[in-house]
């Protein structure tokens, strides 16, 4: 799986992404966030290099649990997984070179 443009209709329990084996990304934001959308490219790009990666696109927000359960503040922030353990986290991520160091450390 590649980059996801779209946002997924129902999200992942975070038990069921504790329980995902191989390099998962999650991005959590809103499609109104201008931050998030700034984002797109630079993370679609980052993403092409690394087709191994799940990329999931959670929409966050009050009320929703799994953003909580990483702690997200702010948006867009980015969740790096590795056999379901949390191996990095950006926040806001300044490039696309921030954005591939994390993902080599996911998916070497």
């Amino acid at each position: 799986m590649t980059y996801s443009a779209q946002f997924i209709d129902t999200p992942p329990a975070r038990a069921e992404l504790d329980a995902m084996a191989g390099a998962v990304l999650v991005e959590f934001g809103t499609p109104w966030c201008g931050h998030c959308r700034a984002l797109q490219p630079v993370l679609a790009a980052a993403l092409a290099a690394y087709p191994a990666v799940c990329h999931l696109k959670v929409e966050d927000g009050p009320g929703r649990r799994l953003g909580r359960s990483f702690r997200v503040k702010l948006w867009p922030t980015l969740v790096f997984l590795r056999d379901g353990q949390l191996v990095a986290e950006l926040v806001r991520p300044g490039d696309e070179a921030e954005i591939r160091a994390a993902l080599a450390q996911i998916d070497p």
